[in-house]
């Protein structure tokens, strides 16, 4: 959220001591969880199509799963648990909230992640949604595929590997696993 008002404009109403406003931001953060929370909880957001199957394909050929979110690990838990369902949940190990001392764009929280679970950053491949979770993932040395959301569609994805508007479900697939495999076997000469 600083980034946003820094780039922006900061609220009229928003403080303009700089420690004053961390703690406007975490108050903005804090409620945004427990409305988010919510949400989540009424089932009223909607897993994006493909999600899940994307997932169970991983996880049936042995791949290791790890979602790694600048968000609050509360709701992250709780998105992964309530949407793919506690049994998928058990599976996947999350990096989430302040567990790394930069947020995305920074690539500390996928660097992490992938000493933590005990894979080389070039045989990871992360789908994203912004340019700053592009920017991470790309610093981290790791493979990335966008999919686009309504919030980042006119965003700046030309360094992807891949972009699409959702990983889709079929007949409607977009992209499955073999594909993030074959993503991982392309070389580039310059």
């Amino acid at each position: 959220m600083t980034a946003y008002f820094n780039k922006t404009g900061w609220p009229e109403k928003a403080p303009s001591d700089e420690e004053e406003r961390k703690q406007f931001i975490a108050s903005l953060h804090k409620r945004k969880t427990e409305l988010f929370m919510v949400l989540i909880e009424k089932k009223l957001l909607p897993l994006r199509p493909g999600v899940a199957k994307l997932i169970d394909q991983a996880l049936e050929k042995g791949v290791k799963v790890a979602v790694c979110s600048t968000s609050n690990e509360k709701a992250v838990t709780a998105i992964v648990s309530f949407l793919l369902g506690p049994e998928r949940a058990e599976k996947i190990q999350i990096f989430a909230g302040d567990v790394v001392p930069r947020k995305k764009p920074d690539p500390a929280i996928y660097t992490l992640a992938a000493s933590t679970l005990g894979v080389d950053p070039s045989s990871c491949v992360v789908v994203e949604d912004s340019a700053i979770g592009l920017a991470a993932a790309k610093a981290a040395g790791m493979k990335c595929i966008v999919t686009k959301s309504g919030y980042t569609a006119e965003e700046d994805f030309l360094n992807a590997d891949a972009v699409f508007d959702c990983i889709g479900d079929p007949p409607e697939e977009r992209f499955d696993l073999a594909f993030c495999g074959s993503l991982l076997q392309k070389q580039y000469v310059s």
